[in-house]
């Protein structure tokens, strides 16, 4: 995580010390946080408000508190709102503080780097044996298999940072050490953590493992996956449906170039002609409370499926939501060469 503390400054120094300051910024935002002597944010300053300042004749000399604004933007840790963090960011805030209950700063959140802070946490499954790739997959994993020079499984990782999702997790098993080898160091100041199956438990049983969750919702992916679903619009959607459990979807659609027969038993009732029907596959991406988790059965090969239906013949709330952007599930040579072009097209 990124040093934050060219941007903080006493409320005990001077509007010129707040100056210099400001010109020695080397990311772009311009923007201090001021702090009282017991490190509670009191206020911000910007190079607006210095301007402000002298035209009305405060001195450099002057305290820092004379020029800076009251009135800041901020969020408490402990009580993330992904719509506000929305509403600031379109307002143009570009680094916003998170607070604990005293008024301390605990984080920062970079508005111009991330997309927005979620409260979940995340489980990539990556013990595959990706057979129907071989023999790429010989001596390596599918999610270490290499998209423009990138890991596949980087893609995902990345997308997860970028919501500011930093409890992650990575359940391995096929040649599970190269993976842990690849994570054995922090990206951007997370430590992505390995999490090692015993056995094939398929794409829920081996979350079982898991030591332990931070928040309430968790968020659960297969690892090979190449898209850029909107994490924040899938955890407010799920949020705002009261859902137990949602599943990421994608627009599927069938065409038939014939006309078809509308049957009653052998009479003919009527005549569709070349219809195309719609449907929604799944993603391989779930969003799940996370007390729901131990309803997966101990040390039994359970896959994503069993869980929906599980869930679904228990009366449990499980919502579809479409995914709007890229989507590609690689699985097949075909889809892996799909991937490399599409791969090509992809911001770093």
């Amino acid at each position: 995580m990124k040093n934050y503390n060219q941007h903080l400054i006493n409320s005990s120094t001077s509007l010129r010390d707040g100056l210099i300051a400001i010109n020695q910024l080397t990311d772009q935002i311009l923007n201090l946080f001021i702090l009282s002597d017991d490190l509670r944010l009191i206020g911000t300053l910007t190079d607006g408000d210095i301007r402000r300042a002298l035209i009305q004749g405060i001195q450099l000399t002057d305290s820092i508190q004379l020029a800076m604004n009251s009135d800041f933007k901020a969020i408490h840790y402990d009580r993330i709102d992904t719509h506000k963090i929305k509403a600031l960011r379109d307002f143009g805030i570009q680094l916003l503080p998170m607070l604990d209950n005293d008024g301390r700063i605990v984080k920062m959140l970079n508005l111009v780097a991330k997309s927005s802070v979620l409260p979940i946490d995340a489980v990539l499954m990556a013990g595959g044996k990706g057979e129907r790739l071989r023999p790429l997959t010989n001596e390596t994993p599918k999610p270490l298999l290499k998209l423009e020079g990138k890991p596949i499984i980087d893609f995902n990782i990345d997308q997860l940072l970028k919501y500011g999702i930093d409890n992650i997790n990575v359940t391995v098993n096929y040649l599970s050490e190269q993976i842990e080898n690849h994570f054995k160091d922090e990206k951007e100041g997370t430590k992505i953590r390995c999490i090692k199956e015993p056995k094939y438990l398929g794409t829920m049983g081996s979350i079982k493992f898991v030591p332990h969750f931070n928040n309430d919702t968790v968020l659960v992916m297969n690892s090979d996956i190449l898209t850029n679903i909107d994490l924040e619009e899938f955890f407010n959607h799920f949020s705002k449906n009261e859902a137990d459990m949602s599943v990421a979807a994608i627009p599927y659609s069938i065409s038939i170039p014939y006309g078809i027969l509308e049957l009653e038993n052998r009479d003919v009732k009527g005549l569709l002609e070349k219809p195309t029907y719609n449907y929604y596959a799944n993603g391989g991406i779930y969003l799940v409370k996370r007390k729901l988790l131990d309803l997966i059965p101990e040390n039994q090969f359970f896959n994503a499926t069993d869980f929906i239906e599980l869930l679904i013949s228990k009366g449990f709330k499980v919502v579809r939501f479409p995914i709007i952007g890229y989507w590609i599930d690689i699985g097949k040579p075909e889809d892996y060469k799909k991937a490399q072009e599409f791969a090509k097209h992809i911001k770093s």
